[in-house]
């Protein structure tokens, strides 16, 4: 996979601040309102919604963002950014069914542990977050599409294209950055929350970086975003709000 982007002073500037906030802003951000919600959550019937809606209009601004650079841009391609067909169309199949197979299948343990009470991996960090209505479970598809998608723009596409453009960083070392920003914002989660965003984050540049397209990573992300909303019951409600989470993703 190569790329050549050119960003223009425009499309430089609004990158870097955007950058910057993805690098300082959002991981405070995010944790803060994480832990507004688990506060809320138990006494207050709204707050998932009003949580799912600001973080869509959030991501949806991030992402608008991305294209107003690559518009910004004449020497930014399309594929430059990873909106392009991959150099490996069979790998991309292989990789969707076979992570829609991994979600389908660890879901269902996931949920067999959950009925039996059994301790759940990973339940703690989004339990606010698991919806409990019609409304809340649909806000959550959502949810968990638009951060498959959003995300890998952003983070994946953008950011890399910025680090070879603007700061002439090899197609590697402008990937690894990437990730290390990705890490960061599971800084919601804890210090775990850490670990699991970079790994994955990896996982998904590596992806990208093997099949010169967006397409895996986003299919990827938005199967496993939407198993982790969707397979678990919500925590079950009561007088006591919940509390901040520490644990894994």
């Amino acid at each position: 996979m190569t790329i050549s982007p050119d960003f223009s002073p425009a499309a430089t500037a609004l990158t870097a601040v955007l950058g910057a906030y993805l690098l300082l802003g959002e991981p405070l951000l995010g944790r803060r309102m994480y832990a507004s919600l688990a506060r809320r959550r138990a006494t207050e019937s709204g707050a998932l919604v009003g949580y799912f809606r600001s973080a869509l209009g959030l991501w949806w601004a991030l992402a608008a963002c991305a294209v107003a650079a690559l518009l910004l841009s004449p020497g930014v391609a399309a594929a430059d950014l990873g909106i392009a067909s991959p150099d490996k169309p069979a790998v991309v199949v292989v990789g969707v069914l076979l992570s829609t197979v991994i979600a389908v299948t660890s879901g269902r343990t996931l949920r067999d542990l959950d009925r039996q009470g059994k301790h759940v991996p990973g339940r703690a960090a989004i339990e606010a977050m698991l919806p409990g209505t019609p409304r809340e479970r649909a806000l959550a598809v959502a949810f968990g599409v638009t951060d498959g998608i959003c995300a890998e723009f952003v983070y994946r596409g953008l950011l890399i294209a910025f680090g070879v453009g603007v700061l002439g960083l090899h197609l590697y070392a402008a990937a690894a950055l990437s990730v290390l920003i990705y890490a960061v914002a599971g800084y919601y989660q804890g210090r775990q929350g850490l670990l699991v965003f970079g790994a994955f984050g990896a996982l998904l540049t590596g992806l990208y970086l093997a099949t010169g397209s967006l397409l895996l990573p986003m299919a990827m992300h938005v199967v496993l975003s939407v198993r982790d909303l969707t397979v678990l019951a919500p925590p079950t409600p009561s007088a006591t709000p919940l509390t901040a989470p520490l644990a894994t993703k």
